[in-house]
C-alpha cells in the first residue's frame, strides 16, 4: 500500500502533467496518409495520430487538449512511434463539419459499398448503408453529402445524392468536375421563374429615355452556334475617320432592380464553357428570349459611341441607352473570308462591315504600336464524338475577323473604365500590376543578365513597363526571355479603384461587353446606367468583386479539369492505336520537371524529373534544367512519350522523355 507521501507524489505528478497540457480549439488538416494535423487560431500545427484522425473530417472545427512531446518507455514505445517525440493532440469535442457535398467514385469490398471521396485531404472511404445508395452501382461517379459524423465511434457513413454518371456516360467529364467544383448544373427551377416573371413585367422599349437606333445597320459577328449573342458592331466612316458603335445586351433593363440579382449572379461568376457543353450564367429563357441581340429583333441595348481618328485612337465616346435591329448574324467564317479578300458572299453588307474593317486594322495598328496586345499562339479546335469524346483535334490560326471584334470590345471596355474612373464610381475594374512588388530586386537581376540595357528603364510605369515588355518578345533575343519573365509577373485582379492594367497598357480597364455571360460587366452595366440616371454608381462593392473572384476560379478550375480529363481519354486512344511518341516544346519549367505542349494537338502534359537517375540543376535565370548528360530549356523540342494521365492527380497527363533526348552535343577536341 502506498503511503502519504508517495500518495501526495503521484498527485503532484499527476497536476504537474495536466498543467503541460493545452487545451484549445483547432482546424483539422488531412493528409494523403492516414495521421493529420490540428491548425490552431495561431498557426501552429500539431500532429493527430491516425486514431484521432479517424474521428474527424478534414475541415471540422474541434476542441483538442495539446499533449507535450513525451519519449514512450516499455513495451509502448513500438506501437506509439507515430507519436514519439511529437506534440500530439487529442480529439475532445466536435464543433462544427462543414464538409457537405463531396463527389467521388461508389466501390465496393465484399458485400460492403462504399464511396471513394474525390478530397485531396481524405483519404479514407466512406460506408454507405443500403438505403442510401439511391441506385448507385460500382465504378459509378456519384455526389454525396455525410450521413453519419465518425466523432462517437469512427465509423462515418454517407448518402448518394444523384448518380453523375457510369464510365462511358456521354458528358460525364463535364458534370462531374461542375459538381466536384460545387457548380450548380442548371438554374434551380424555383429560382428562374422568378427572374422570368419579373422580366416578363418590364418594358424597357417603352422607357421614354432610350434613344431608337434602329436604322443602324448593326451585324452580330459569332460563332455558328452562339445564342446568348451579347454584343452588335456598326460603323460609319467620317471625314478624320470613324464612329464606331459597340451595342451591348442590356439583361439590367429586365433585372437591374430585382432583389438579390448582384448576390445572386456573382455567386455564379461567369457561364462557364465546357467542351460540348455551358452553364449559363442567366437562364437561358432571359438570354434567349429578352436580351440576345438577335438577327431582326427589337431590342434593348446599351451602346457606346466612340469616334475612332484615322491614327486609330479613341477619342470622344458616349454611353445611349438604346433600342436597335441588327440586321444579322455573321459567323467569325464568312466574315473572315470577306475581311481577306477571300469572298464576296457578304455583299449586301458590304458598306457598314468596310467601316468596321478600316476602323478595326487603325485600332490594331495603334494598339500594336503604343500598347501592348496579346502574343499570338496556336491555336486548336476540338472535333467531338457522339459519346463527347475528342474525335480529332484540328490546329488553326486566329481568324481576322475575331481581332475585328476584340479590337471593338477592347475600345468599348476601355471607354467603359475611363467613363467609371472620371466618375469616381466603385468600380468594378480589371487592374493588372505588371511585375510583382515582392520580385522587384529579381526583375532587376533577370534584366542584367539578359538585357542590361533595359536596368534602368522604369519599368514601375506604363511607358517603362512596355518597353520592356515589348523589347523581352523581340525575336531576336537569343533565349526566350518574354517566356521566361512570367514568374515574375502578377495577375490581373478585380478592383473597385481604377489603376493602371500593365498588361494591356493602358491606364485603366474594365469589362462590359458581355453582361449575359458575366457578372462583373453586369455590374459595370448597373455602375454606367445608374451615372446615365444622376444616380450613385455604388453597385459594385469589394464583397460582390471577392465572390466574382471566386466564383469564377472555380469556374476555370472545373473547365480544366474536365479537359484534362478528356485529354487523357484521347491520349489513351491513340496509343492503344499506336501512337505513343509526340514531339512538343517545352512550355513551362521549374525544379521538378517541365510541361510539354505537343505540336500535333495543343495537348500538354509533365515530366517528372525527381525520379530520374541522373541529377538535375535548375537554373532560373535561364529556365533551364541541367544534368552531366542533358540539358532541357525553355520553349526547347522535345520527344515525348505519353504514359497515364491519372484520376487521383486531376487528371494531368504524365509523359516520359524518349531515349536520348536532350542530350548535350559532344564536346569538340
Amino acid at each position: 500500500m502506498l503511503n502519504t507521501d508517495a500518495l501526495a507524489q503521484l498527485k503532484g505528478l499527476k497536476d504537474q502533467l495536466e498543467a503541460q497540457k493545452e487545451h484549445t480549439e483547432a482546424t483539422v488538416k488531412g493528409t494523403q496518409n492516414r495521421y493529420g494535423f490540428a491548425v490552431v487560431d495561431d498557426g501552429r500545427e500539431i500532429f493527430l495520430p491516425p486514431d484521432e484522425m479517424l474521428k474527424v473530417l478534414p475541415g471540422d472545427r474541434v476542441a483538442i487538449c495539446i499533449r507535450p512531446a513525451t519519449a514512450p518507455k516499455g513495451a509502448k514505445a513500438k506501437a506509439s512511434k507515430d507519436t514519439e517525440g511529437r506534440t500530439v493532440a487529442d480529439i475532445e469535442r466536435l464543433i462544427a463539419s462543414p464538409l457537405d457535398r463531396f463527389v467521388g467514385k461508389i466501390v465496393n469490398k465484399g458485400k460492403a459499398v462504399f464511396v471513394e471521396p474525390d478530397l485531396p485531404t481524405l483519404s479514407r472511404w466512406l460506408f454507405i448503408p443500403p438505403h442510401a445508395r439511391n441506385g448507385a452501382k460500382p465504378g459509378d461517379h456519384v455526389e454525396c453529402a455525410v450521413l453519419r459524423h465518425p466523432i462517437q465511434d469512427g465509423k462515418p457513413s454517407a448518402k448518394v445524392l444523384q448518380v453523375i454518371g457510369a464510365p462511358g456516360t456521354a458528358g460525364l467529364e463535364n458534370r462531374y468536375c461542375a459538381a466536384r467544383a460545387g457548380l450548380a448544373w442548371t438554374w434551380p427551377e424555383k429560382a428562374a421563374a422568378r427572374l422570368v416573371e419579373h422580366a416578363k413585367k418590364q418594358t424597357p422599349l417603352a422607357d421614354t429615355d432610350r434613344t431608337d437606333l434602329t436604322h443602324l445597320a448593326f451585324v452580330s459577328i459569332d460563332a455558328v452556334r452562339t445564342q446568348d449573342i451579347d454584343d452588335a458592331l456598326y460603323a460609319e466612316v467620317t471625314t478624320d475617320g470613324w464612329v464606331l458603335y459597340v451595342a451591348v445586351a442590356d439583361p439590367t433593363s429586365y433585372l437591374g432592380d430585382l432583389k438579390d440579382i448582384r448576390e445572386d449572379l456573382t455567386a455564379r461568376g461567369t457561364s462557364v464553357y465546357f467542351h460540348g457543353d455551358m452553364i449559363a450564367m442567366l437562364p437561358e429563357e432571359i438570354s434567349r428570349d429578352f436580351c440576345a441581340l438577335a438577327e431582326d429583333q427589337l431590342r434593348p441595348a446599351l451602346v457606346c459611341k466612340i469616334t475612332v481618328s484615322d491614327e486609330g485612337e479613341v477619342g470622344n465616346y458616349e454611353f445611349i441607352k438604346a433600342s436597335i435591329r441588327s440586321r444579322a448574324k455573321l459567323s467569325y467564317a464568312a466574315v473572315d473570308r470577306y475581311v481577306t479578300g477571300h469572298n464576296d458572299e457578304l455583299i449586301a453588307f458590304s458598306t457598314p462591315l468596310e467601316a468596321l474593317v478600316q476602323a478595326y486594322r487603325a485600332l490594331r495598328r495603334r494598339r500594336e504600336a503604343n500598347e501592348l496586345v496579346m502574343e499570338e499562339r496556336r491555336e486548336y479546335r476540338w472535333h467531338l464524338d457522339e459519346q463527347r469524346q475528342i474525335e480529332s483535334i484540328e490546329a488553326f490560326e486566329k481568324m481576322a475577323s475575331q481581332h475585328l471584334v476584340e479590337e471593338c470590345m477592347v475600345a468599348a471596355n476601355r471607354c467603359a473604365a475611363h467613363f467609371l474612373a472620371m466618375a469616381d464610381a466603385s468600380g468594378p475594374f480589371v487592374v493588372h500590376g505588371g511585375f510583382r512588388k515582392d520580385r522587384i530586386a529579381e526583375t532587376k537581376e533577370f534584366l542584367s543578365r539578359h538585357r542590361p540595357d533595359l536596368v534602368d528603364v522604369p519599368f514601375e510605369t506604363l511607358a517603362g513597363y512596355r518597353q520592356v515588355l515589348a523589347a523581352l518578345a523581340s525575336a531576336e533575343n537569343a533565349l526566350p526571355l518574354r517566356g521566361m519573365v512570367n514568374r515574375l509577373l502578377t495577375r490581373a485582379e478585380l478592383s473597385t479603384a481604377p489603376s493602371e492594367h500593365m498588361g494591356m497598357a493602358l491606364q485603366a480597364y474594365t469589362n462590359f461587353t458581355s453582361p449575359l455571360r458575366k457578372a462583373v460587366d453586369f455590374l459595370v452595366h448597373l455602375q454606367i446606367k445608374a451615372l446615365l440616371d444622376q444616380g450613385s454608381a455604388n453597385h459594385a462593392t469589394d464583397a460582390y468583386l471577392q465572390s466574382a473572384a471566386g466564383a469564377i476560379s472555380k469556374s476555370r478550375e472545373a473547365s480544366f479539369t474536365a479537359e484534362r480529363w478528356l485529354a487523357g481519354n484521347y491520349l489513351n486512344k491513340l496509343r492503344e492505336d499506336g501512337k505513343q511518341r509526340f514531339t512538343g516544346n517545352i512550355c513551362h519549367i521549374t525544379s521538378s520537371g517541365f510541361t510539354v505542349r505537343l505540336r500535333d494537338n495543343g495537348l500538354e502534359g509533365f515530366v517528372d524529373l525527381r525520379k530520374d537517375p541522373e541529377k538535375f540543376s535548375f537554373d532560373k535565370w535561364a529556365a533551364s534544367l541541367t544534368s552531366t548528360t542533358r540539358r532541357f530549356q525553355l520553349d526547347q523540342t522535345v520527344e515525348v512519350d505519353f504514359i497515364e494521365s491519372p484520376e487521383r492527380e486531376g487528371f494531368v497527363a504524365r509523359f516520359e522523355l524518349a531515349p536520348d533526348c536532350g542530350l548535350k552535343p559532344p564536346k569538340v577536341g
